[in-house]
């Protein structure tokens, strides 16, 4: 298994995350990848591109393919899919809760239960309830977790990793940087992801130098 990981930059309220979300581990440890998850939130990056909303929303024939895209690419994979009542929801609370974990035995099951929350089961994970139901269903201790993920340190941990991600030129969710630093965009360059962080190709001095 490469030393190194593949970062996972994902966002709760993000509708190819979930896609991603739900893949990502058990296809990581098939091409023997390690991961960093590197939850962060798209507001801000957006509102750096002056969109102060998600592009499906500001463009709504792109909004009306991505649910239909959404839909076929859920019955491919298997997994369950419902389109929420609000989109985007807000997803700062879950991103809080999944940078206290990032480390954690538990990040890609808390990550997957509250996508799955989301977007199929329509429930509002911006409710802390909701939080709350996830981690103990999961059997974690509830209380120390949001705690921590309510404190001052780790609200400017957030601040911080969302900042980077808009510096190393993320435009969107899912993205994937893989150790040397190519950076892949989209659920659908997943698989293109794990392939180049478990066998990066050498590169020529033009590739090198984009």
């Amino acid at each position: 298994m490469n030393s190194k990981p593949l970062e996972f930059w994902f966002e709760f309220a993000s509708s190819y995350s979930y896609l991603s979300v739900m893949r990502i581990e058990a296809l990581a440890r098939q091409a023997g990848v390690k991961l960093a998850w590197r939850p962060f939130l798209l507001g801000p990056v957006f509102l750096s591109l002056g969109w102060n909303d998600s592009p499906f929303n500001i463009y709504p024939p792109k909004g009306r393919y991505m649910w239909r895209d959404l839909a076929r690419l859920s019955a491919r994979y298997g997994l369950p899919f419902k389109v929420p009542s609000r989109f985007p929801r807000n997803g700062l609370l879950a991103a809080r809760v999944a940078l206290t974990g990032a480390s954690q035995p538990w990040i890609g099951d808390f990550t997957r239960a509250t996508m799955q929350a989301n977007f199929a089961e329509d429930r509002d994970i911006a409710d802390p309830a909701v939080i709350r139901s996830i981690l103990e269903t999961l059997q974690l201790p509830a209380d120390v977790i949001l705690t921590e993920a309510e404190s001052p340190e780790n609200k400017l941990a957030l601040r911080s990793q969302t900042e980077q991600a808009a510096e190393r030129g993320l435009f969107g969710a899912p993205s994937f940087i893989a150790p040397d630093g190519e950076l892949f965009w989209g659920n659908d360059r997943l698989e293109d992801a794990l392939a180049w962080a478990a066998s990066p190709p050498v590169r020529t001095d033009s590739a090198a130098g984009r």
